[in-house]
């Protein structure tokens, strides 16, 4: 069965590419955050995920809308990715209360600037449900993700976490998890091959840190649509450099494609 991929503007996988290279954007000021776009997006990442729980200016929405339509134009046509993650999932701590981070998603997802948002499914219900409305009526594309860093969940946990996103309206769904060992990293890629056979979205799936870095560069020949990649700085442990994972790519590439899983 052929892997689901990432459709943005019409065309699968941002460039074209399987997996699609998204590369995460971390300055902490507006003058870092679009120096570091303009050097990332020159490497050509299929996609740009702003992480804007690093941005120090996040509790001014303002701020948040000219830093976007900075980095908007510095990403010279990449798709960008907007994605607050929470401390409790991995993230920066913000000013902000949750009913604030969903004004500031539909202020963001009104600009026209973002292509995709990432929403942690954990967050409150009502809250997913109103960032879906808000996506979608915007035409954006939104990630439900589910995010452990301590610790990989059984693989039927992980599997209903994938189930769990798409019944909640998502167009992608995307698992993140820390593993302690390299059973850990089996777990996730066995549970990641099933839920792309069983559902209808595209899946983006990581075991995180260094026992998890393979699944980077493999993950989708287990159905992952997309890898994160550094670009000038990590969003998060066990990510590697946009050359390194192009690289690792088109070498399994010659010998698996994409078409054939």
């Amino acid at each position: 069965m052929q892997p689901k991929a990432i459709e943005l503007r019409g065309r699968a996988r941002g460039s074209g590419r399987f997996p699609a290279i998204c590369a995460p954007l971390v300055g902490r000021t507006r003058e870092r955050l679009l120096a570091e776009a303009a050097v990332v997006a020159a490497k050509s990442p299929d996609i740009l995920e702003w992480r804007v729980d690093f941005f120090d200016g996040i509790g001014e929405t303002a701020q948040v809308l000219d830093a976007l339509a900075g980095i908007k134009r510095a990403a010279r046509g990449t798709p960008i990715l907007l994605t607050r993650r929470s401390m409790r999932e991995g993230g920066e701590p913000i000013a902000l209360s949750e009913s604030e981070v969903v004004a500031l998603y539909r202020a963001v997802c009104a600009t026209g600037d973002v292509e995709l948002v990432d929403f942690e499914m954990g967050n409150h219900p009502a809250d997913v449900l109103e960032v879906r409305e808000i996506s979608r009526a915007q035409g954006v594309k939104l990630i439900l993700s589910f995010h452990d860093f301590h610790r990989t969940p059984p693989a039927e946990m992980l599997e209903q976490r994938f189930a769990q996103a798409a019944s909640l309206g998502a167009d992608i769904a995307k698992v993140a998890v820390m593993p302690q060992g390299m059973d850990d990293v089996l777990t996730l890629l066995s549970a990641t091959l099933r839920a792309s056979r069983a559902l209808e979205i595209p899946l983006v799936s990581m075991s995180m840190g260094r026992f998890g870095a393979i699944t980077r560069v493999c993950g989708w020949t287990f159905g992952s649509a997309m890898t994160f990649a550094v670009g000038e700085a990590s969003s998060a442990p066990g990510q590697l450099a946009i050359e390194d994972v192009e690289t690792a790519l088109a070498l399994l590439q010659k010998a698996i494609r994409p078409q054939d899983l």
